[in-house]
């Protein structure tokens, strides 16, 4: 059974950083795609990055670009997300998402975590 274990959210101001973490189980994804997305309170899930199989290739939402940084370590099974330079419009629940896919081209995840809060105070 896959399993994808965010953690690393929590409360923080604005400016300051915040490092997720995506733990997977259940089956290897160093051939797959990764990435992460949010959702904020009554809106609709977003896209945030992702990073291809082999780390080559990384993609950003472009509020983000710049501020936030995808990670993957394969031979751990994860996949990280640095957050720096928060806003408050970045408040949201964070959800990891595996896909099935080496690249995202044309692609959607197959795999979600259950999200980590993340809340940027003003």
């Amino acid at each position: 059974q896959v399993q994808l274990v965010e953690s690393g959210g929590g409360l923080v101001q604005a400016g300051g950083s915040l490092r997720l973490s995506c733990a997977a189980s259940g089956r290897s994804f160093s051939n797959y795609a990764m990435g992460w997305f949010r959702q904020a309170p009554r809106k609709v899930r977003e896209f945030v990055a992702a990073i291809e199989w082999n780390a080559g290739i990384t993609y950003y939402t472009d509020s983000v670009k710049g501020r936030f940084t995808i990670s993957r370590d394969n031979a751990k099974n994860t996949v990280d997300l640095q957050l720096n330079s928060l806003k408050p419009e970045d408040t949201a629940t964070y959800y990891c998402a595996a896909y099935t896919t080496p690249t995202i081209y044309r692609s959607d995840p197959r795999y979600w975590g259950q999200g980590t809060q993340v809340t940027v105070s003003s």
